[in-house]
C-alpha cells in the first residue's frame, strides 16, 4: 500500500527515518526568506496555496497533497512536533510503522488522533475563549446554507466537550480527496469574507483553527469508518502555564 505521511514543518526538525511512508514538506515555503532543509517537499511546487499559509497554516501542505499527490493509496498529515504513536511514548522510534498503518487501513478508511476533552466548556465555547470567533461563525453559516444536510453534525461538534484536534489524520486517498474538496471550498468562503486588519499574526491562522472542528463534522456525515490512534508532543510543555492560559481566557470571555 502506497500511503504518504506528510510531516508539515516551517523549519529544520528531526523527522521519523522511514522516508518512504513519511514525507516532510516544508510550508509556507513561498514567503519564506532562508535556507530550507534540502529533504524536504515544498508547499510551493505544483498547484499550491502556499502564500496563504499565514492564514491556513499547515493546512497548505494537506492542500499540496490533495492537488499533487496522485499515485498513493491513502495520505496523511502530522506535525514536526505531533506524531502518531500506537503506544502514546514520544521518540521517533515510536511513530507509527508502515505496517502498523496498513493494518489499520485494511479496516477502517480513516485514522484519527485520540480525542482531546475540555471536560467544562463545549467545543465552540473553548474556540470563542482562545480565538476571534467570527472565522467559526462565517464557516457555520456557509456550511447552514450550502450543506444543510452537515448541520446536525456542526451542531454536535460546537455542543461536544471533545474532538479529534490538530488536523491529524491518515485517510484512503477517496475520503481524503472529498474531504479536501468540501473543505477547502469552505475555506476559501471564509478567506474572502475576512478583514484581517485587525487580525495579529496568530489569530491570521483562523482557517487552520476552524478546520479542526470541522474535520468532525465531515467525519460524522460521511459513510467513513475511523479509529483513533494515540497522538504524542515530542516536546516538553508547560501544563501550569497551559491551564492557567486555560482558565483566564474561560474567566475573560470570547475575543469577539
Amino acid at each position: 500500500m502506497n500511503v504518504k505521511i506528510l510531516v508539515a514543518a516551517h523549519k529544520e526538525y528531526p523527522m521519523p527515518s522511514d522516508l518512504n511512508l513519511y514525507l516532510p514538506i516544508f510550508v509556507g515555503a513561498d514567503n519564506f526568506q532562508g535556507s530550507i532543509p534540502p529533504h524536504d517537499q515544498l508547499d510551493n511546487q505544483g498547484k499550491n496555496i502556499s502564500k496563504l499559509n499565514p492564514f491556513y497554516n499547515e493546512l497548505t501542505a494537506q492542500y499540496w497533497a490533495w492537488k499533487n499527490l496522485k499515485k498513493v493509496d491513502a495520505i496523511g498529515l502530522a506535525h514536526y512536533r505531533r506524531h502518531f504513536a500506537v503506544n502514546g511514548k514520544k521518540g521517533l522510534e515510536n511513530v507509527l510503522t508502515q505496517e502498523q498503518v496498513e493494518s489499520l487501513l485494511t479496516r477502517y478508511d480513516v485514522i484519527l488522533p485520540t480525542k482531546r476533552k475540555y471536560y467544562i466548556e463545549s467545543n465552540y465555547d473553548h474556540y470563542i475563549h482562545a480565538h476571534k470567533k467570527e472565522p467559526l461563525d462565517l464557516a457555520a453559516e456557509y456550511i447552514k446554507d450550502k450543506y444543510p444536510n452537515y448541520v446536525p453534525a456542526l451542531e454536535e461538534v460546537f455542543a461536544a466537550t471533545s474532538g479529534h484536534y490538530f488536523n491529524m489524520f491518515i485517510m484512503k486517498k477517496e475520503p481524503f480527496n472529498d474531504y479536501s474538496k468540501w473543505l477547502f471550498e469552505i475555506l476559501e468562503a471564509v478567506y474572502k469574507k475576512i478583514d484581517y486588519s485587525d487580525y495579529d499574526d496568530y489569530e491570521k491562522r483562523s482557517l487552520g483553527f476552524v478546520s479542526e472542528l470541522l474535520l468532525d463534522v465531515w467525519v460524522k456525515t460521511n459513510p467513513v469508518t475511523y479509529t483513533e490512534v494515540p497522538f504524542v508532543f515530542e516536546e516538553k510543555q508547560d501544563w501550569l502555564k497551559k491551564g492557567s492560559s486555560f482558565l483566564l481566557r474561560k474567566i475573560k470571555g470570547d475575543k469577539k
